[in-house]
């Protein structure tokens, strides 16, 4: 797969992602449905610590990429939704620590919601993969 990063503007580079990217030579796709802090029988975790729901999200989205033999390079497109934009990005670090080693800066999208479908749950994570 060959990707080439589309940035009219750099200032989105500063907060880890591209504006677009072209890609191509994909031979699979992936699309995920939204990822959030749940353990394995789907109970919510970390009330009230958005932190924590952030770094729990993340590794249930690598364990959805793992399973498909893909990882965090694979992502093509995140979209991030929050119940607390201003508290999600106190914390965007984390995704940062996450993609950057990966050399993953896909086109994401980060939207306010008024609450998820698990009350609770602060913040949902999709993805689209490919290889």
């Amino acid at each position: 797969m060959k990707r080439t990063p589309i940035n009219p503007w750099s200032w989105s580079l500063n907060v880890g992602y591209n504006q677009a990217e072209i890609v191509e030579g994909t031979a699979r796709q992936l699309i995920c449905a939204g990822q959030t802090a749940v353990d394995g029988e789907g109970n919510p975790q970390h009330a009230d610590d958005m932190r924590s729901q952030i770094m729990l999200t993340l590794e249930n989205l690598e364990s959805v990429l793992n399973a498909a033999d893909m990882n965090l390079a694979n992502i093509i497109r995140l979209t991030i939704y929050t119940t607390d934009v201003d508290e999600a990005m106190k914390h965007f670090d984390l995704l940062g620590a996450r993609m950057g080693p990966a050399n993953a800066a896909p086109p994401m999208t980060l939207l306010g919601v008024t609450r998820l479908a698990i009350p609770g749950l602060m913040l949902e994570i999709e993805a689209t993969a490919a290889d």
